[in-house]
């Protein structure tokens, strides 16, 4: 069943990402209409979560930005299908780093790196990074249940020598690169909800107190990596712009969750800025009303 989805659905893709831009975002267009007009996928989810977040705002207010997420959200799938067939030079020019220096200066000092960031923007393109640093890359991924289209995402992100994988290889890996004295950089989108059970760590999010992932600090911490955080800034469609920021080198010197709360707030000052590129899709803040007492 998995192998007849895959024959018949990616002829479509394939299709969709020889499209000129031109008239890959007219079909963005029409996926819009569709996903928010007539199918209203997860509005509701969506607008729940503006209006916990953003009490202040005002129903047009919320709506606005609604509309513009789903315009975003829809870019991003298009783009995503790009990916395909993209090419190395389009993909430069359309992903662009504002200090890249940052990464190599840490190479330069024989640092391997957590590469850390939010569902922000777009994060779709990063694996170009790949191309302007000499580190090994990582990227930590949930595996696709279609093992034909999880072939097909590694594959995508193999074109520049990043290898994803999933949370259990992670530490393994990591630990072998290490001993074989091969520099990494190892990305981690950690702003999405762990399993409440699993939670370490609570704080505030947006004002609302949520479990934290914190796989990346306590990985760099047993590995000693750095963290740097990176945004990423629409510049307009299609065109990214990306910006490190190194939170630490010596992570080791920081307590217990202190980092990740630092990014945290990195993360805040971009939806606060501009909430419309945030994925308001998820459903974060759904543990918000089970915080254990030790917690609270």
């Amino acid at each position: 069943m998995h192998f007849l989805a895959y024959i018949l659905i990616y002829p479509f893709l394939l299709l969709v990402s020889i499209l000129p831009f031109r008239l890959l975002y007219a079909f963005s267009d029409g996926l819009y209409f569709l996903l928010y007009r007539i199918v209203g996928y997860r509005k509701k989810v969506v607008q729940e979560n503006l209006n916990l977040v953003f009490p202040e705002k005002s129903k047009a207010e919320i709506n606005d930005i609604t509309k513009k997420f789903y315009h975003h959200l829809c870019d991003m799938m298009v783009e995503s299908i790009k990916s395909l067939t993209i090419s190395e030079a389009q993909l430069k020019k359309r992903f662009t780093f504002k200090n890249v220096e940052v990464i190599k200066n840490l190479e330069k000092d024989n640092k391997s790196t957590i590469l850390i960031c939010a569902h922000y923007g777009s994060w779709e393109w990063i694996f170009i990074l790949q191309t302007y640093v000499k580190s090994k890359g990582h990227a930590i991924y949930k595996r696709i249940e279609n093992k034909y289209f999880d072939k097909l995402v590694k594959r995508i992100r193999a074109k520049y020598n990043t290898k994803l994988i999933t949370t259990k290889e992670t530490i393994p890996i990591l630990i072998a690169s290490k001993e074989r004295g091969e520099l990494t950089i190892n990305g981690f989108v950690s702003d999405q909800s762990p399993r409440r059970r699993k939670a370490l760590h609570w704080n505030d999010f947006m004002n609302i107190k949520v479990p934290i992932h914190t796989g990346a600090e306590m990985l760099a911490k047993k590995l000693d990596m750095a963290v740097v955080f990176f945004s990423v800034k629409r510049l307009k469609r299609g065109y990214y712009e990306t910006t490190f920021k190194t939170i630490t080198t010596s992570p080791n010197e920081y307590k217990d969750f202190e980092i990740t709360d630092i990014f945290l707030r990195l993360v805040e000052e971009q939806i606060y800025d501009a909430p419309e590129f945030y994925l308001w899709t998820h459903k974060r803040w759904k543990y918000r009303n089970d915080v254990p007492p030790e917690f609270q």
